[in-house]
């Protein structure tokens, strides 16, 4: 057994959401025809904010980042996905495994920092609005988003490093689409009491704060928001609010049951399931909410007429 724990492994096999045959070409296209929507979605949203300088304020700077980050997010697991279904091959190399989870918690992390930022970024806005330019000015604004990656980084190479120490048995078929985290662990013959303290700490401190700082947020807005006494200003910020929240609640709902399962070697169809819904569909969604409902990217896209955000902070307008 001490033999088998010191066998080096060069690849592992992805065995995906379904192994019937009939459904791998279904699977293709829609994952495709998803993965067609998030990168040409978020890549529109990104060139309207870069070209526009109208736009160059903080609601939208951190928008383009954030969809920048749903278009690496999504391009770390969909494309090798494809590629497997395609060419019928289930391999990762392990380098492309490591490589993989790293990539995939870093942009996984700065989604979840750039959803914190933005939501404090419309708790200033709502409720210090004479203050607004003054607090997010360009420079407090890029210390933000400098944090968010020096958080992400530390976080991805730490679990990477772990991950680096472990040997793995002749088992090595994981049963996900990707090389999640838990999954990977699962499959290691060492100790990996430090890997899943780690996961769960960092989980809890890299998510559980977040994500109260988020509903803090929202908490304040709306009770600004309700003294409002325009019923159609109301309704506009708690639609906006609505759907913010709800991406919110796919995100983290979904990300904390995956990492903070009791048991997630039991339900690993379930597992693979639940991550589609924030390494996929939550990136998709992106454009839809923040984007093409977006008043004033929806007028850069489909007219001249000038907008003044810079003076005027509002929420993320639908109409």
């Amino acid at each position: 057994m001490e033999q088998r724990n010191q066998t080096p492994v060069s690849e592992f096999i992805l065995l995906g959401l379904s192994e019937e045959g009939e459904l791998q070409p279904l699977l293709l296209w829609l994952f495709l025809s998803m993965y067609l929507v998030t990168f040409s979605g978020n890549l529109l949203i990104v060139l309207a904010i870069v070209m526009d300088p109208r736009l160059h304020t903080p609601m939208y700077f951190f928008l383009a980042n954030l969809s920048f980050v749903d278009i690496c997010f999504t391009s770390t697991t969909v494309p090798k996905m494809l590629w497997n279904i395609q060419t019928q091959s289930k391999v990762i190399t392990y380098t492309g495994c490591l490589s993989q989870m790293y990539f995939f918690m870093l942009f996984a992390g700065l989604d979840n920092f750039l959803l914190t930022v933005m939501a404090y970024d419309r708790f200033v806005a709502i409720c210090h609005p004479l203050h607004y330019t003054v607090i997010m000015n360009p420079k407090f604004c890029c210390i933000l988003l400098l944090v968010c990656w020096v958080l992400s980084v530390l976080d991805s190479l730490l679990q990477d490093l772990m991950v680096l120490q472990l040997s793995f048995c002749t088992q090595i078929e994981i049963p996900h689409f990707f090389c999640e985290l838990n999954q990977v662990i699962q499959l290691a013959c060492s100790d990996t009491f430090f890997n899943n303290l780690a996961i769960y700490l960092v989980s809890g401190f890299l998510g559980v704060l977040p994500l109260t700082s988020i509903l803090f947020s929202y908490s304040r807005i709306v009770t600004s928001v309700f003294k409002i006494s325009s019923s159609g200003g109301k309704y506009k910020a708690f639609s906006t609010c609505g759907s913010h929240l709800l991406v919110v609640s796919l995100f983290y709902g979904t990300g904390f049951g995956v990492y903070l399962s009791s048991a997630p070697s039991q339900n690993s169809r379930t597992t693979a399931i639940a991550s589609v819904t924030y390494t996929v569909v939550t990136p998709m969604l992106n454009p839809f909410i923040y984007g093409l409902r977006n008043r004033d990217i929806k007028l850069k896209l489909g007219s001249n007429r000038r907008v003044n955000v810079w003076t005027s902070p509002v929420l993320y307008e639908t109409e």
